[in-house]
This record gives structure tokens, C-alpha cells and sequence, in this order.
């Protein structure tokens, strides 16, 4: 089977369309996942946003969109700057300029109410400093294993081309010499670690063959540096939120100490924290679990 034929069939299993827009205001052309709701009040679904992490693309989010839609959400999932089938440009990489390609994604799809924005590992700081800056946009946050949400000092700058070497969702950038080379590596990475249907179908929606004919993740060079200096700069929380948030703790995650945790419990005034079994790409790892505790909250919140 083709990938072309396999993402017709993983797109039809799990109920999604796959759509582009031109965002003319932005320079870019955005690639998403869009999941309609199936619920009794279909015609005043609230908004899901799913924005994957670092390396990551919008294919980590089938069964989870698939698991919203079935109630009163209509679930979108794409992929950012940078990343997977979206445009890649050379800059735009900080915070603010993802947000802004957030907020006229948002206007182009004609989605003007807040939304539920969930955010994984990278993403999951972006999100709160999205809150701090558009409060008005965001009915809810969901952070799923956030990376480290403080500012990190100067002299950690000098470290990133060992994490770039080391980190799993970076591995996957290659070069690898074939396919099947690359595909032998994924099995040995947390997020692939059991090879299921789902994680086989990440993994081959977010490689790619290139000019060089190597093959390796789609991820832009650009956005990895960028965002490891956004990230590196900025601290993703620094003034008290109203705005409900979910905090996904990934047992065998990120986020293993008490201190990591302060500044959730400090800034975030309608917290609530939980901890999920698995590792830190628990929508690959433990799907049904994950799903549940975000079907919960919402229906508990929203």
C-alpha cells in the first residue's frame, strides 16, 4: 500500500479531512486535519485546537480528533511553521509570530469564538503565553507534558547542538540513507517505542525524501533553531491566568519534581493537574487513557 493510498484510509478510519490555507498576511500556506463534530449540538460546536510539539506534525492527533468529534467539538489539528506539510519559511520562528499565524488561521477558517487550544511539549508553552497576550481567544488551555516553562539561562545556548544530537523528537531529522534505515531507528524512540498502527502512520506522515535523496523528518532546520531560542528566551508564565487550564503530567515525562510544577499551581488560578500513565507523547503511547482524561475535563468545564 502507498502512503498516498494509506493516508486515504487512515483518513476515512479515523474521520478527518485534510485541507490546506493560504494565509497571504502570513507568507504561508498552512496544512491541517479538520474533524467535523458529530454531536446533538453539532451547529454550536465549541472549537478544538490541536498544535502538536517540536518535530511533531498534525498526524499525532488522529484518534484524539477522531474521539472529540463523536461529542460537540469540531477538532483542528495543524501543522505549524516549520513543520510537516506546512509552509517553511527561513524566519518566524518566536512566539509571538506562531501566535499571530494561529490567530489568522483562526480568522481565515472563519473561527471567531474561543477556542480550546491544547498544546504538547513546545506547544504547551506556547499556549499560556497565547492566553497572557489574547486571553479573549482561549475558552481553555490543556498542556500535555509542557517543555520547561521558565526562562532558561543564557548558558544553556551553548548545550543545543548536544540536544539537537540527543533529544527524540530530533533524532528523526536524519540523515538516513533509506526508508527503511529511518524506519529501523523509529522503533527504537519513545514515541514509536510499541510500533502500533497509530504510531507507524506519525511516523510516515512526517518523513520525507529529499533532494539529496537521504530521507528524514520534515522539520525545518529553521524552525529548530528558532524555537529552541524562543524557548530558551521566554518564560511561559509570568502573570496570574483566569482562563481554565488542564495540566497533563506525563508519568515517565518531562515533568517528574515538585518544582517543575510551581509555576502551574503559582500562575494558573483554575488548575487542574493530573497525572497520566506513559511517556511524554502520551497520544502515541496510551491514546485511550490520554483521550479520556481530556474527555473528561471538557465535558466536566467546557
Amino acid at each position: 500500500m502507498t502512503l498516498a493510498s494509506s493516508s486515504e484510509s487512515i483518513a476515512k478510519q479515523y474521520g478527518y479531512a485534510e485541507k490546506f490555507v493560504d494565509l497571504p498576511e502570513r507568507s504561508l500556506k498552512v496544512h491541517y486535519l479538520e474533524w467535523s463534530s458529530q454531536g446533538e449540538t453539532s451547529n454550536n460546536s465549541i472549537t478544538v485546537l490541536l498544535l502538536h510539539g517540536l518535530g511533531d506534525c498534525a498526524a499525532v492527533w488522529i484518534d484524539l480528533g477522531q474521539r472529540l468529534s463523536k461529542g460537540s467539538y469540531t477538532v483542528i489539528a495543524p501543522d505549524l511553521r516549520g513543520h510537516g506539510d506546512s509552509g517553511k519559511p527561513k524566519i518566524g520562528y518566536d512566539f509571538n509570530s506562531i501566535i499571530d499565524d494561529l490567530e489568522a488561521f483562526l480568522i481565515a477558517l472563519n473561527i471567531h469564538q474561543p477556542v480550546v487550544a491544547v498544546g504538547h511539549s513546545w506547544s504547551g508553552k506556547l499556549v499560556p503565553i497565547w492566553v497572557q497576550r489574547s486571553p479573549e481567544k482561549i475558552a481553555a488551555q490543556i498542556l500535555v507534558d509542557p517543555f520547561f516553562i521558565d526562562r532558561l539561562p543564557g548558558i544553556f545556548k551553548l548545550t543545543f547542538p548536544l540536544f539537537y544530537k540527543v533529544l527524540p523528537f530530533l533524532q528523526m531529522m536524519g540523515p538516513f540513507e533509506s526508508r527503511e534505515a529511518a524506519e529501523s531507528k523509529a522503533k527504537t524512540m519513545k514515541q514509536y517505542r510499541h510500533w502500533s498502527m497509530l504510531q507507524q502512520y506519525a511516523f510516515d506522515r512526517n518523513l520525507e525524501q529529499r533532494n539529496d535523496k537521504s530521507w528524514g523528518s520534515k522539520l525545518a532546520i529553521a524552525a529548530r533553531n528558532g524555537i529552541f531560542e524562543a524557548v530558551m528566551l521566554v518564560s511561559g508564565l509570568t502573570t496570574p491566568l483566569n482562563t481554565p487550564a488542564l495540566v497533563l503530567i506525563a508519568e515517565k515525562g518531562l515533568n517528574r519534581s515538585d518544582w517543575q510544577l510551581k509555576p502551574y499551581k503559582k500562575y494558573l488560578t483554575q488548575l487542574t493537574l493530573k497525572k497520566v500513565p506513559g511517556n511524554h507523547w502520551l497520544f502515541l503511547v496510551n491514546p485511550e487513557g490520554f483521550a479520556k482524561e481530556i474527555q473528561d475535563y471538557l465535558g466536566q468545564n467546557i
